[in-house]
């Protein structure tokens, strides 16, 4: 239902995510632990390493961060191909730094994992595929390809084979594995994020009508007086002037533009009043405000409310919070719109709960999508047949979603299931068949004391 097209998220909430001071310090630390490697292993375990070629390439990247401090502020963000880039700098250098250093033998070649992980962390998925197999590439070279480490006295540190292949295959399974996991995470957390954002930003609308209709019902009350005062001063006006026709008719015109403007500002503030008294409800009259968009969309909506076993006959009173109105009227909309022809509202209430069941009699959940629905961009291919019923449906979940969000807030548990087995024959079918979404709230959460004093009402917030 809100989606980019809609405007109410960013057209790419994950463009330039990774801040240009975020690799700095990264490279920081790699550099401290490239020569604290260095220095313990000439002087503790006695390699002879090359130290000038060493430490020329860990000075390429005390250079590299250098430039990238003087000459770029803190706060820049990095483009993917910018991140990249510098990724692939780190790569080339470890890699450089291994090939002088024993190659596989070096057990700090497991860093090179670090570069992947990263992009596959904040990075697009076709980043983190180049950045993986550069990383791939250059693990496999220098492990054909390396100068060999020695000791003092010359002799020359030799791993079986076995383990060094053992290493390298080690490392590429690491790479494509921490590479998707580390990716699918990220994803998803990206997708709750913006499916949250998109559920505040829901809520958010739906509180500013609110206020907007206790503003405009508040202007039709403080307007009601003066206006009656001229209508009764005009058809005052149209008694007097009986004998001047003239005149007459300007009076009349008078009433008639006076009775236009009640009936105008009556119409606005339908949407309701900053009234303390309308922040609660009839359970009935809640469900029907939330149905009310979809009761007229060709499809009979059908309405069943009465007390379940033990329940009382008097209804319950309940808070009108837009998080409940909202909800319920996403989930209305989807029956609404996958219903055949007909969608039923049952609400029942008991001493301990109050529960809403919508159904319809259209082809229900998908079977291998039941158990995801309420998560967030939730794609699927649309069939022929649903493409026409909902021509400018997307299929994205993020409305089940969002319903699901919004009612949880308000303490409601809901469950999703099928009302009969997809795989029956239309003929084989009960009439309510399609999708079942059973909501339910515990009685002392939803309900409000209808003999609770409710004080002055509040102004209204322009």
């Amino acid at each position: 239902m809100l989606s980019p097209g809609f405007g109410l998220l960013p057209p790419d909430v994950t463009a330039d995510r990774v801040r240009l001071r975020t690799l700095i310090v990264l490279r920081w630390l790699a550099i401290a632990g490239q020569l604290a490697a260095i220095v313990l292993g000439v002087q503790f375990y006695g390699l002879l390493l090359p130290m000038g070629l060493c430490l020329l390439v860990v000075g390429v990247s005390v250079i590299a961060n250098l430039i990238a401090i003087f000459v770029f502020p803190e706060n820049r963000r990095l483009s993917d191909v910018e991140a990249m880039l510098l990724l692939m700098f780190d790569l080339a250098q470890l890699s450089l730094l291994l090939f002088l250093t024993g190659g596989l033998t070096n057990p700090f070649a497991l860093l090179v994992l670090a570069p992947v992980v990263i992009s596959a962390t904040a990075l697009a998925l076709r980043t983190t595929i180049v950045i993986g197999l550069v990383a791939i590439f250059l693990v496999t070279l220098i492990s054909i390809a390396h100068i060999p480490l020695r000791f003092a006295d010359g002799t020359v540190l030799k791993v079986p084979e076995i383990f060094e292949f053992g290493f390298w295959l080690a490392i590429m399974i690491g790479i494509l594995f921490l590479a998707l996991y580390s990716h699918r995470v990220s994803a998803e957390a990206r997708s709750m994020s913006r499916a949250l954002l998109a559920t505040q930003m829901a809520l958010a609308r739906e509180q500013k009508l609110t206020d907007l209709g206790g503003v405009v019902a508040a202007a039709a009350h403080e307007l009601g007086t003066p206006l009656a005062t001229i209508r009764l001063a005009s058809t005052e006006l149209m008694e007097e002037l009986i004998d001047q026709p003239a005149l007459r008719a300007d009076a009349e015109l008078i009433r008639a533009q006076t009775d236009r403007c009640r009936d105008i500002l009556k119409s606005m503030g339908r949407a309701g009043k900053d009234d303390l008294h309308l922040r609660r409800a009839p359970l009935a009259t809640v469900v029907h405000e939330a149905a009310e968009p979809h009761v007229e969309r060709g499809k009979d909506v059908r309405f069943e409310i009465g007390p379940g076993m033990g329940g009382s006959d008097r209804q319950p009173v309940v808070k009108r919070s837009p998080e409940v109105v909202h909800g319920l009227r996403n989930l209305m909309q989807n029956a609404v719109d996958f219903a055949r022809s007909t969608v039923w509202v049952d609400v029942e209430w008991s001493p301990r709960s109050i529960s809403v069941t919508i159904m319809d009699d259209g082809q229900g959940f998908p079977p291998q999508l039941i158990g995801r629905i309420g998560d967030p961009f939730v794609r699927q291919r649309r069939e022929t047949d649903d493409a026409v019923k909902r021509p400018g449906y997307e299929g994205m979940g993020l409305g089940l979603f969002i319903a699901k969000t919004l009612l949880e807030r308000s303490g409601a548990q809901i469950t999703f299931a099928n009302g009969a087995d997809p795989f029956l024959a239309d003929d084989e079918r009960p009439e309510r068949c399609g999708a079942v979404v059973e909501v339910i709230w515990p009685m002392s959460v939803l309900q409000d004391d209808p003999d609770q004093v409710l004080g002055a009402n509040r102004p209204n917030a322009a």
